[in-house]
């Protein structure tokens, strides 16, 4: 009995620590879209996606976060612990951008998209318009 609540209790802390700390980096792909590039981190298993950006201090110019699901689906994220703020575009099977969204820091918001999505990139916030990359928009990859 004495065995099993410490054991509780050290995957509870682990949990506890694992869950208000930044991920390592995940492996990079580059995507290109309008003759841009992006360095883009994959994020493909639902730990990865569930911690995401969250407790990032920065996100570099270029660089990128793509959230990879298994099929496409009726997508929400949020600004849980995330404390840049983003744009997310989610984008269709053949790697074609449905929509993209604002995301300002806070809390208590969702961002869900209005169509099935199998793929969702974030970026730093403004970066899509900047970059004049517009819903419409074929992503291209390579490894």
């Amino acid at each position: 009995m004495l065995k099993s609540l410490l054991v509780a209790t050290a995957l509870f802390c682990f949990c506890s620590v694992a869950y208000s700390q930044a991920q390592p980096k995940l492996r990079v792909i580059t995507l290109e879209m309008s003759g841009k590039t992006l360095q883009t981190e994959l994020a493909y298993t639902p730990q990865q996606r569930f911690m995401g950006l969250s407790f990032r201090k920065e996100l570099g110019q270029d660089e990128a976060m793509l959230f990879v699901y298994p099929v496409e689906q009726q997508l929400t994220f949020t600004m849980r612990n995330t404390l840049i703020p983003l744009s997310i575009a989610y984008i269709s099977d053949d790697w074609v951008i449905n929509e993209i969204h604002h995301m300002p820091v806070g809390p208590n918001q969702l961002f869900p998209s209005s169509s099935p999505a199998k793929y969702a990139l974030e970026v730093n916030e403004g970066w899509f318009k900047e970059n004049e990359v517009l819903v419409g928009t074929k992503i291209t990859y390579t490894k």
